[in-house]
């Protein structure tokens, strides 16, 4: 009975200090599994393009596999929709964090394209700087309901945050590879393959966490239902959604790694380096966006800090040195990722309680198809020389879906 006291205590303490005011402790677990993911995603999207490069493939199978990932997570997504509410939560985190075991296995033991294409559709993998995977929906609908509407965007900004820190220390475990390679006497690729089996340990240790997830607490409803009010607002904001995340998709951070190696000849090392200060920004962030929407509101913080996070990347494209694409780079990480929590917190806020594991998931499918061509297209356009346009493109995109997305949406309220 006393160490039920103590763990509980423990537990209340951690809430209190890693948890903003109104948000019940039961979000602790899966900010925790927000940051083991956030800490693979980080050398994966930087070894990514290195790993399929030393097994003799070019940027077009660097595209397709990133493809391949994206297209997996939107086909994961709608099947969650279709038949997940047959199913608990717990239960449907535990698999995710199976087939991410799965995955990584899969990249480690596997040589030829089809099977790995075939892995990245089925698995778990994220070559992309957010969150993109079955675990997102899950987590952000199960976050809502943990906090009061006062305290929501602040929580998603702490998922956000932790998401971004974990992944910038995963950039730095790029270098990992050269290490085992100087100290270890491992091939380059045997090094590699050893941070896919890091990936695979990793996701047993989700399965271990989310087997312990704790049951709703009373006052959180746990019954669902379609779009009903909301639905012509939530169908408006997927579609744009999906411009920004095809936008996105151009310039995945595998692909913008792979554009750092064979623009200006970056070592994985080197490139793991500035990813780590990039995800330090971008978790600076993600804590600036709190008060700047409590200030300005979701929607103009949303749209006011991308759009300069655009022209930096524009820019950057048409820089013809390393130091000022790099600086270019690292103050459009320290403004592009400023919507995620707020963008997260509004579409949480403009429909019912009820209605949230629904408009979770319709505008998360549709982002993840259509980000999923991205990356083909990129790497098809890096294959043939033109290293420039993918950044460009993106960014041209980003700022028409900043503009659209005010001018439709600059007079609706959050509900709550």
């Amino acid at each position: 009975m006393h160490d039920h006291h103590v763990g509980t205590a423990s537990s209340s303490w951690l809430a209190r200090v890693a948890l903003p005011a109104g948000v019940h402790a039961d979000a602790l677990p899966l900010l925790a599994g927000r940051a083991l993911r956030g800490f693979c995603d980080g050398f994966i999207a930087v070894l990514l393009p290195a790993y399929l490069l030393a097994l003799g493939f070019d940027a077009l199978a660097v595209g397709l596999i990133s493809s391949a990932t994206l297209v997996g997570s939107a086909i994961a997504t709608i099947l969650v929709g279709a038949i997940g509410h047959r199913y608990t939560p717990r239960r449907l985190l535990m698999l995710a964090a199976a087939l991410m075991v799965a995955t990584g296995l899969g990249f480690a033991g596997l040589s030829s394209l089809w099977p790995l294409l075939l892995v990245a559709l089925v698995g778990t993998l994220n070559p992309s700087s957010g969150d993109v995977s079955l675990f997102l929906p899950l987590e952000h609908a199960r976050l809502a309901d943990l906090a009061t509407p006062a305290a929501r965007t602040a929580l998603f900004a702490r998922y956000s945050l932790t998401g971004a820190l974990a992944a910038g220390l995963g950039a730095l475990a790029a270098a990992l590879p050269g290490w085992l390679v100087a100290h270890a006497g491992l091939s380059s690729l045997a090094a590699m393959r050893a941070m896919f089996l890091l990936y695979a340990l990793t996701g047993v240790a989700l399965w271990l966490l989310y087997m312990r997830l704790p049951a709703p607490p009373p006052h959180v409803s746990t019954v669902t239902t379609p779009l009903g009010a909301s639905r012509r607002i939530v169908l408006r904001l997927a579609l744009l959604f999906s411009v920004d995340a095809f936008a996105g998709g151009l310039v995945v951070n595998s692909l913008l790694s792979l554009w750092l190696i064979q623009r200006f000849g970056l070592s994985p090392g080197a490139a793991g380096v500035f990813f780590f200060w990039s995800g330090l920004l971008t978790a600076g962030s993600q804590l600036a966006a709190v008060p700047l929407a409590r200030k300005v509101g979701l929607l103009n913080t949303m749209v006011f800090t991308h759009i300069p996070a655009s022209v930096c990347l524009i820019a950057a494209a048409l820089s013809p040195a390393l130091a000022p694409a790099l600086a270019l780079l690292l103050v459009r990480s320290a403004l592009s990722q400023m919507d995620v929590p707020t963008r997260t917190a509004y579409v949480m806020a403009v429909v019912t309680p009820a209605e949230r594991p629904a408009a979770a998931s319709l505008t998360a499918v549709p982002r993840s198809l259509a980000s999923a061509a991205g990356p083909t297209i990129a790497g098809a356009l890096l294959a043939v020389g033109w290293s420039g346009a993918p950044l460009l493109a993106c960014g041209l995109l980003k700022i028409a879906y900043d503009l659209a997305l005010y001018r439709a949406f600059r007079r609706v309220e959050p509900l709550d």
